[in-house]
């Protein structure tokens, strides 16, 4: 292995870690508003696209609507407003291509460690060359990190009994087999998330039969592949106008649809109901297959476009068995039932693990940084993290949204910091009276494994996580830099009196 000397140590302005959807709306940010500024996108693997470029499982989509999860900059102009995998993944290619962001990533590029100097004012980055073992060292006056929330090297599998004696094929969804052949195969998938309710009805179009198999069901709803307001709008407006109403239109049902379900559960409760008993068979089993024991947007509600799922278990080639794993057998798997459930093929469509900001290790003036104890403010930066900004989306909407958010509010940032000469800018929290609470209330299974690695939230603002574009929207987009919470320093590191707090936005 090799390291780069100090001399030949390169020196960024910005440096982004992802080239996911994440990264390529950051470099969106910096080339437009900061021309003169040099920057790079490190990205781990050879190519762009993040969780869109990983995942090749049949059927992978998003279950958000893409005038929300496209981006603010660039309008989504094809039909299908929930979108297939290939077709985001052209967008977002499409989007680093026209906007000339695709020339500043360097691919292999796997950052294992951050180093902060005040003195310097600046972060040393080394990068792991994942193609050729070299250790690669740069320099930046300020990070960007989007590498997205997950693992890209595992995902979650439990530890099922007799896996080992099943003779026929395990597969994870995240790792899918490009020659996986399952045509006339029985299959088998575990889970009830996302994952499992795009892989089943995708499943069937070659597959002899397919099995959703769950511990507990999920709240799960139909939506239109097509959007029918936006096919509308398309035909009498342009895309400049169609987008924007089409993309708040969007933007308040989820509102609305989340505001309902923690507000009046039992209705939104009713309303999902009364939506599966019109798809499913007459005396369908909702109770035991479609009704949790969790209220909605405990965990994210399911979306299927078009009923696909529903119209694969009416057409018979699928179902949904609600039972637990008593053990593998060599056919298949034994239930605690007593039911036995022949398969050929098993997929464990059973979550992720979830990894904040690529697992990189992060100092700053000598000191080791545990990111569990940091605060985070408006879910953007981290207490005791100097010059750094990181995207984590919305549970209950699409995640570009906040992604869109935080790379304005960056721009914002750095213009300030340009305006006054500073160097450095770091949130710290001087009241007694925030409390700690985890960075995110969900009830999903990847994020209760991971509370206890990730940061943590205020019960206040600015440090309170409000999973609302809304209620983001005005302090990210436009509210005060100087707020008393964030610490600027100059250009000799003499820190600069806080402004009085103001009321929390």
């Amino acid at each position: 292995m090799t390291v780069a000397s100090p001399q030949d140590t390169e020196h960024l302005d910005v440096l982004i870690v992802g080239a996911g959807l994440s990264g390529i709306g950051a470099a969106h940010t910096i080339s437009t508003e900061f021309p003169q500024r040099s920057y790079a996108i490190l990205e781990a693997r050879d190519a762009i696209g993040g969780t869109w470029d990983l995942f090749r499982y049949p059927g992978v989509r998003s279950d958000s609507d893409m005038h929300t999860l496209g981006y603010r900059f660039r309008p989504w102009r094809q039909a299908r407003a929930i979108a297939d995998g290939p077709a985001i993944l052209d967008y977002v290619r499409d989007t680093a291509r026209e906007d000339g962001t695709d020339a500043h990533i360097r691919y292999h590029h796997k950052v294992v460690h951050a180093s902060w100097s005040t003195p310097d004012a600046r972060w040393t980055v080394e990068a792991l060359r994942t193609d050729t073992g070299e250790t690669v060292r740069l320099t930046a006056s300020f990070l960007f990190l989007c590498p997205g929330y997950y693992n890209y090297d595992k995902g979650y599998t439990p530890q099922f009994p007799g896996i080992d004696d099943f003779a026929g094929v395990v597969v994870h969804p995240q790792f899918w087999p490009e020659d996986l052949d399952y045509s006339g195969k029985k299959v088998v998938v575990i889970g009830s998330g996302a994952t499992a309710v795009t892989l089943v009805p995708a499943l069937t179009d070659r597959a002899e039969h397919v099995t959703m198999l769950q511990r507990s069901p999920t709240y799960i709803a139909a939506l239109p592949g097509e959007d029918p307001i936006a096919k509308a709008l398309r035909k009498v407006l342009p895309d400049r106008l169609a987008f924007p109403l089409v993309r708040w239109k969007n933007i308040l049902l989820f509102i609305l649809n989340y505001q309902v379900s923690r507000r009046r559960p039992e209705l939104m409760k009713t309303l999902l109901r009364k939506g599966q008993e019109r798809m499913l068979p007459p005396g369908y089993d909702i109770d035991t297959h479609f009704t949790p024991s969790y209220n909605p947007w405990d965990q994210r509600l399911c979306v299927v476009p078009d009923g696909d799922l529903f119209k694969a278990i009416s057409a018979g080639s699928a179902e949904i068995v609600t039972d637990h794993i008593e053990t593998f057998t060599r056919t298949g798997l034994r239930l605690t039932s007593g039911r036995e459930l022949d398969a050929d093929v098993v997929v464990t469509a059973t979550g992720l693990e979830m990894q904040l900001l690529g697992g990189m290790g992060l100092t700053v003036d000598g000191e080791e940084m545990d990111i569990t104890a940091s605060l985070a403010y408006r879910a953007a930066m981290l207490s005791g993290i100097p010059n750094a900004a990181f995207v984590i989306g919305y549970t209950n909407a699409s995640w570009t949204l906040k992604a869109d958010l935080v790379g304005q509010f960056v721009g914002r940032l750095l213009a300030y910091m340009d305006e006054h000469g500073y160097t450095k800018v770091v949130p710290e929290n001087t009241d007694p009276t925030v409390r700690e609470v985890p960075l995110m209330d969900f009830q999903a299974g990847y994020v209760l494994r991971a509370l206890d690695r990730m940061p943590k939230a205020g019960n206040k603002a600015p440090w309170l996580l409000k999973q609302n574009y809304a209620l983001d929207l005005i302090p990210l987009r436009y509210g005060k830099i100087d707020d008393g919470v964030l610490r600027f320093s100059t250009p000799v590191g003499e820190p600069v009196a806080a402004a009085p707090a103001t009321a929390a936005s």
